[in-house]
């Protein structure tokens, strides 16, 4: 059994180590600032004070400001637990003192890893899966910048012009995006006429572009108003058109690089055969499990990380009553969630799996719910045998016969 415990306190520019003895004496608390020297040197001390027996470290992150010193601990063969911010908050209540500090929450951290035994391992990082987290993340951001300024480019529309702000949908038409980079004023699309418009998005190979000049003129003659603001409002309206057009340009890059990594993966083949998983949700499985389904343990385990495995609700007479747990990985359960309902309508398996929870009088999001806990268990079973997803053919009574 390991003699001490360091919990660290992990910050931006700093952390805060304390370090504890088997009967939650401290030893040692120290401020370290996030630098390579500092931190080898925090661990040669830590390690000297431990005379030679085990050190457990623990971390409220995983990532972030706590990446360095992860790798350092890794690097040296070092046991790191991970207790999740969250956790350590609600613990922190129940020690002496009222105040919050980052040597309190250091000490609650190691004496946490000291007395819980349910933690989380930290283990080197697949690279993969590490490249994948950080490309879906930029996605993910991406996406929703994308959403922000199509939201601010509508509401910026419907104050001056907003017979052509209900002409298109800006979040699928990319040719409705490309004419507003040059018109977007009803005296503008005027001028221009509906034949000239034509030719000018034909010369930038928009499709459908009689049907969009259409549209935009048949917009322009049912307003003749000039609304006050709109010389400036147009402007706005342009910018934010060039800045819709190059979130698509770099999302699509993204997508590219995502795709590049993702099929790199040792398990690329077998999560990408299960119905309802592309090469997004796929990645976004690689990037928040870390690539190694061994330090789960179990499928249930899994389960509970993503938000799959409800937990008991009870009280006094009341019991029975199921939800689903405060701590949970959202993104893994976006993935399960959203792979489930593709897999509801296109799946023959899970088709039938989800009709039959149906009729047991269950929801659409119960149904759902339950069919991407039974598909996380046949995706476990099939990384772990190496195997890919094959859909069994119907049975039949032939054989009866």
């Amino acid at each position: 059994m390991p003699e001490l415990w360091a919990g660290t306190d992990a910050g931006k520019a700093e952390h805060h180590c304390t370090v504890i003895n088997a009967e939650g004496a401290k030893v040692l608390s120290r401020r370290v600032p996030n630098s390579e020297p500092e931190l080898l040197e925090l661990i040669g001390t830590v390690l000297e004070l431990a005379g030679g027996d085990g050190v457990t470290w623990a971390v409220d992150l995983n990532a972030g400001g706590a990446a360095l010193l992860i790798a350092l601990l890794v690097n040296h063969g070092q046991q790191l637990l991970y207790i999740p911010g969250r956790t350590v908050h609600h613990a922190s209540a129940s020690y002496r003192g009222d105040g919050k500090t980052d040597a309190k929450d250091a000490f609650v951290i190691a004496d946490q890893a000291r007395m819980r035994r349910d933690l989380q391992t930290l283990r080197e990082g697949d690279e993969i899966a590490i490249d994948l987290r950080i490309l879906t993340g930029r996605r993910y951001d991406l996406t929703a910048d994308r959403t922000r300024a199509i939201n601010r480019l509508r509401a910026q529309m419907l104050e001056y012009f907003p017979a052509l702000e209900r002409a298109f949908d800006y979040k699928t038409s990319k040719a409705a995006l490309l004419l507003l980079t040059e018109y977007q004023t009803p005296a503008a699309l005027r001028r221009v006429g509906r034949s000239r418009l034509e030719t000018w998005l034909k010369n930038r190979k928009v499709r459908n572009g009689k049907a969009v000049a259409a549209a935009a003129i048949e917009a322009a003659q049912a307003q003749h108003t000039v609304v006050p603001g709109e010389r400036i409002a147009a402007a706005m309206t342009a910018k934010l058109a060039r800045e819709v057009i190059a979130l698509d340009q770099e999302i699509a890059e993204t997508d590219a690089l995502i795709e590049g990594r993702f099929r790199e993966h040792k398990h690329a083949e077998v999560i990408a055969s299960m119905p309802g998983i592309g090469i997004l949700l796929g990645s976004e499985f690689i990037a928040h499990t870390g690539g190694d389904l061994t330090a789960f343990t179990s499928p249930d385990r899994l389960a509970g990380v993503a938000g799959l495995a409800p937990v008991p609700k009870d009280s006094g007479r009341i019991s029975g009553n199921l939800r689903r747990p405060r701590r949970y990985n959202r993104r893994l359960l976006r993935v399960f969630y959203l792979s489930a309902q593709i897999a509801a309508q296109h799946c023959p398996t899970s088709k039938a799996f989800y009709a039959r929870k149906k009729a047991e009088g269950k929801s659409h999001k119960q149904a759902v719910l339950a069919l991407a806990r039974r598909r996380l268990n046949v995706l476990w079973a099939l990384i772990r045998d190496n195997r890919t997803f094959e859909i069994s053919p119907p049975q039949t009574n032939a054989a009866a016969a």
